[in-house]
């Protein structure tokens, strides 16, 4: 898949040809055969096989069944995202020594989360493979297999935009070899549109306690995170067919078919994946493989609690399970156990060192607002890196921790890296549209953006792309704004009929571009689920534009009690206290908003400064 931009007008495609019948095991795309409901329409057209045009034309006839919700105008919007959670690279790689500050220890774990998480002491630093702690003790464990991490140098920083990639691409080719095309990330902001725990694929290093027919005839794990994933689908779907008894490639397909519709932004092949990885259990009961793959299934669909059981079950089977260890650390983030994710990822990275575990470490420390220890992970992932996939993952990673601080060349510089290692990644193609719209190269954000969306037409770059129209003002640009924000409302029935929970989507979009009621019912179910800075932040927003500042102020404050640096929740906290009377507290939050991150929103940054301006 190549980069292009979009010259089309949106809508303008045509529709997808209908594709064969299901397999009942989840051995080929579903076909459409359901009612014409929007939500069951999108579900069956994103299943059939095509290309990925054909089902973004999908997802738009089901918008355009949808009445046109108005457009806001520039100083009463936000951008209707959160920041992302981490995203697990194509593959994971030890990584050296990092030299982290200790940190001080947090509360003993609850009831049950000792065996889990080995009993660890809060604050060591991320280790080397070598220096891993004990391992625990018992006939399913083993010991993992090491990497020798290739030795990678900073690239200096070239000029800003497509001459910097391609000065990146010739320094980083030299020395390494290019693995075959590589799948495609679906945005950082996944965490609020897709993925919500990160998948780490790498499946190949995962060695199960249980026995399980092996899977490399059919194709070996690891190369779906390192090759072409549909192919390896095919692949394995070829292989099954002749082999129906193979639970190692069955939990291998389940595991491709969760990462595909991450990557795709299609959640239609979620109960595919189910199918798969149940087959798998039914025929090695207790892999954990199969139990791995279900924690990345549940994450997937915001089932967080699931989520976190399966890992834990997986982990009593091999408590090596680098996917298993990688989503534990995920499902106690989105849960909002800040505390017992960062004790687990300190286990992860004593059992499994490596990208994956690296990542999701700097993610802990960002959350607690410690950004310099976050970035100087991300620094230490990056060159232990060797694969194209993994470090366009962490470049894009860094590039996200900078964006954040408003700095924005050092964002373009980090997502120039990201694309030199694979043109095509699109979190850091989304990143690279948000910092030059931050950097005042609207036009270039938008045709970047439109890229993005004409492939995965997901929550977060769609509402972003409709904000940049609406902050342009030009000729049809209130009207491509609007239909933006009616493909959100797409992809969340779509989303919901393939069993995502998708409330938190709902309340971020809808809060600034549609059902004011709908937002506040969708984040207060969020909040009953897990209490993280995000779901505060998304009710305390739904209940400002509802008019119940008062109770909104409470979970205001929440948001940005850990320290986490979010110019949008800042803006969100002073635009309630200036509601509520605050008017000192109110000024300060705003400025501290646009002080950290100026461009942090189309709407939302403009929405500041004149409100600032109002109550100064």
């Amino acid at each position: 898949m190549s980069a292009r931009t979009n010259d089309e007008e949106p809508g303008e495609r045509s529709p997808a040809p209908p594709g064969p019948p299901p397999h009942p095991d989840g051995l080929s795309p579903a076909a459409p055969n359901a009612p014409a409901a929007p939500a069951a329409a999108a579900a069956e057209a994103a299943a059939a096989p095509g290309t990925t045009d054909e089902r973004v034309t999908a997802v738009r006839r089901v918008g355009a069944q949808r009445p046109a919700r108005p457009a806001r105008t520039a100083p009463e919007s936000t951008a209707a995202t959160a920041p992302p959670t981490a995203v697990a690279p194509a593959t994971g790689t030890a990584l050296p020594g990092a030299s982290v500050p200790p940190e001080p220890a947090p509360a003993e774990p609850a009831a049950g989360e000792a065996a889990a998480d080995g009993g660890d002491e809060a604050g060591d630093p991320p280790r080397a493979e070598g220096a891993r702690r004990d391992a625990p003790a018992g006939p399913d464990a083993h010991e993992p297999h090491a990497h020798e991490p290739h030795a990678y140098k900073p690239v200096a920083h070239e000029p800003l935009g497509d001459d910097r990639v391609a000065a990146v691409r010739r320094v980083a080719a030299a020395g390494r070899r290019w693995r075959g095309a590589r799948l495609v990330g679906c945005a950082a902001l996944l965490a609020v549109a897709l993925t919500g725990g990160a998948i780490a694929f790498g499946a190949a290093r995962d060695q199960g306690s249980v026995a399980v027919a092996a899977s490399s005839s059919a194709v070996d794990p690891g190369a779906l995170g390192s090759g072409n994933l549909d192919a390896g689908i095919a692949a394995l779907q070829n292989h099954l067919r002749s082999q129906p008894k193979d639970a190692g490639s069955w939990a291998t397909l389940g595991l491709a078919y969760v990462e595909q519709a991450r990557t795709k932004g299609d959640p239609a092949r979620y109960p595919q994946a189910e199918k798969a990885l149940m087959r798998s259990l039914a025929l090695a009961p207790g892999n954990d493989q199969a139990l791995a793959g279900r924690a990345a299934l549940a994450a997937a669909r915001h089932d967080f609690k699931d989520a976190l059981d399966w890992s834990d079950r997986a982990l009593k089977r091999n408590p090596y399970s680098e996917r298993a260890l990688s989503s534990r650390i995920d499902a106690l983030v989105e849960l909002g156990r800040y505390t017992d994710a960062f004790r687990a990822a300190r286990t992860a990275d004593d059992r499994r060192p490596g990208v994956p575990v690296f990542t999701r470490y700097a993610y802990v420390y960002e959350l607690r607002g410690d950004v310099t220890t976050a970035r100087r992970v991300l620094e230490q992932a990056l060159t232990a890196a060797t694969s194209p996939g993994d470090v366009a993952y962490v470049a894009a990673q860094l590039g996200q921790l900078a964006w954040n601080q408003g700095k924005y060349t050092e964002a373009l510089g980090h997502y120039a890296r990201a694309l030199a290692a694979d043109e095509n990644y699109l979190p850091a193609l989304e990143g690279r549209a948000r910092a030059q719209a931050a950097t005042g190269r609207r036009d270039e954000a938008i045709e970047g953006l439109r890229t993005v969306v004409a492939r995965y037409p997901l929550p977060g770059p769609l509402v972003e792309l409709g904000e940049l129209y609406e902050a342009r003002g030009g000729a049809g640009d209130r009207a491509r704004a609007r239909e933006q924000y009616a493909l959100v409302d797409a992809w969340i029935a779509l989303a919901r009929a393939n069993g995502v929970n998708a409330d938190l989507d709902t309340a971020l979009a809808a809060a600034e571009h549609g059902d004011k009621a709908a937002a506040l019912r969708a984040a207060r179910a969020e909040w009953a689920r897990r209490h993280t800075v995000h779901t505060a932040d998304a009710l305390a927003w739904a209940l400002h534009v509802n008019g119940r500042d008062g109770e909104a102020l409470g979970y205001a404050r929440r948001a940005t009690a850990t320290g986490y640096r979010s110019a949008a929740f800042r803006y969100h906290r002073g635009m309630i206290e200036l509601a509520t009377g605050h008017a000192g507290a109110g000024r300060a939050s705003l400025r501290a908003a646009l002080k950290l991150n100026p461009g942090f929103s189309p709407l939302g940054a403009a929405a500041a400064r004149e409100a600032l301006e109002g109550a100064e």
